[in-house]
């Protein structure tokens, strides 16, 4: 499935290897990304809205929700900006990563992750609660990191 590296042409694909990516690698190389979800990646190749809503926005930060009841999956977005994540409840997902891979993770409540980005660096991804309660994170974009911020759509 070369096409899915392709699938952002525009950009250049540049992103760090040592991203700390939760969870445990389940599958490579695109296996088992359907096409529908290839063309998920292409078309919201540049879309920066992380949360399925945004709570606050000033000159310094974004902080939004995410909130997946069982089921429910986020669309593919992408990460631009240093940001942080914190689990509000504990549960499990299932991420597709841009580089080809899917991830199962599992969160504690109270569980925060931080992530830097380069100058041209990134995170693109989707997210899928495969649990059993409601899945709940705060992430917090910081507006004054090496890459401009991305345009929040309306998701």
């Amino acid at each position: 499935m070369s096409e899915m590296s392709r699938a952002d042409r525009n950009a250049p694909i540049v992103s760090s290897l040592d991203l700390p990516l939760a969870g445990e690698l389940i599958a490579g190389d695109f296996s088992g990304w359907t096409d529908d979800l290839i063309e998920e990646f292409r078309v919201h190749a540049q879309d920066g809205h992380v949360g399925s809503r945004l709570l606050s926005e000033n000159t310094r930060v974004r902080v939004w929700e995410i909130r997946l009841a069982p089921g429910e999956r986020w669309h593919v977005h992408r990460h631009v900006l240093d940001y942080f994540w914190t689990a509000v409840t504990s549960g499990r997902s299932i991420q597709h990563t841009h580089d080809g891979t899917t991830r199962a993770v599992e969160y504690e409540a109270g569980e925060t992750r931080h992530f830097e980005f380069a100058r041209g660096e990134f995170l693109l991804h989707d997210i899928e609660n495969v649990g059993e309660a409601d899945l709940v994170f705060t992430t917090v974009e910081h507006l004054d990191s090496e890459n401009s911020p991305l345009p929040v759509g309306a998701g």
